[in-house]
């Protein structure tokens, strides 16, 4: 089994893992009001998820 002999630096891993923070939310349509959405959260604009009124926004 592969042991590596030197411990892999934080920088090193942070690096190697620059990547991992630059992919952008999944973005759908509300259904309700048709402003775009992250998928699986409360519609920020009219508060709708899963066509059923959640948080009461005020008009």
């Amino acid at each position: 089994m592969a042991v590596p002999k030197r411990r892999t630096s934080t920088t090193r891993k942070r690096k190697r893992r620059t990547h991992l923070g630059l992919k952008l939310p999944n973005m759908n349509e509300c259904r309700n009001c048709g402003e775009m959405k992250r998928n699986h959260h409360v519609c920020p604009s009219c508060g709708h998820y899963g066509g059923e009124q959640v948080i009461a926004k005020n008009a």
